[in-house]
Order: C-alpha cells, then structure tokens, then sequence
C-alpha cells in the first residue's frame, strides 16, 4: 500500500487502510483471546454477518489471520492470529489502556489482562536499545522518504 500522490508516506496510513475500520480490530481482539469461530465473532463483536465475512476475508488475504477448519460436515472454519497478527496484538493492548484512563476513568475497566508475573498488565512502549520506557518528548523524526521533511514536503517549507 502506498500514501495518496499528495500525503505523507507513512506506514501508519497504510496499516490504517488494511486494519483501521473498526470491525477489523475487533477481530484481531477475538482471534486473539481465542474466539475464532464465526458464530463467536459475530456474538462478541456485533458486526452483521456480510461485513464480518468481508473482514475476515481482508484479514486473510494479508497474511494477519490463518484459516483453519475445525468441522468437514458442516465445512466449517476458525480463524487465528499469524505471527503479523501478533505482532499487532500490543496495539490493541495499549488501545485498551487508553481507553480504561480516559472512557472508563471511574475505575469499571471491561477487562483486565493478567501478566505471568500475576500482575493486571499496565503496557508500556519501550526502546530495545536502552530499554527505557519511550516518551513524546524523547523522540525525534527524522523522515524518510525523498522530498519530505517533518513539516511536509520539502518543496512547500514557506511556513
């Protein structure tokens, strides 16, 4: 996938356009807490059936999600994470810790993981360099793709 002629190219922008409508997370959440079954998915995330089976499909065809049949009559078939599919798995951790401070600041979160340690898993983005936790302000972009600067592109730096 590649940004729009006019937009920034960002690899944010284009994970966004593979996962970023709503029903496509809540499909990761599911396969990944191991609900993998249609029926499930169409119980726990709401989706009508036709849109539900459009994502799956989507999710496949990218390599984020595996099909598997469990059943030969009826041929049915359960959905898991591959290992793309994993790995976005702490996006949707660090989505829902969001969402616990800042929707459910009273204190009624709707789910809690809890780490091997026995702890409720609070998620933290750390660098593998240092393995300091990372924060806004210790970051710098430095962008890559030609003609662009962090402003935009370079020919357009007149602000």
């Amino acid at each position: 996938m590649a940004a729009t002629k006019d937009s920034r190219p960002c690899s944010i922008a284009d994970t966004l356009a593979l996962v970023g409508e709503k029903y496509s997370l809540l499909v990761l959440r599911e396969v990944c807490l191991g609900n993998g079954r249609f029926d499930r998915l169409v119980r726990n995330i709401g989706a009508p059936r036709d849109i539900l089976a459009t994502r799956l499909r989507r999710l496949v065809d990218a390599g984020i999600l595996t099909r598997r049949p469990y059943s030969e009559r009826p041929q049915r078939f359960e959905y898991r994470p591959t290992q793309a599919g994993l790995e976005l798995e702490p996006v949707l951790w660090t989505l829902m810790a969001w969402g616990d401070r800042h929707l459910h600041a009273d204190g009624e979160r709707p789910m809690l993981l809890e780490h091997t340690c026995g702890g409720t898993l609070d998620p933290a983005v750390t660098c593998r360099s240092c393995g300091g936790e990372v924060r806004h302000e210790d970051l710098t972009a430095h962008p890559q793709a030609p003609g662009w600067t962090v402003t935009g592109p370079a020919a357009a730096r007149a602000d």
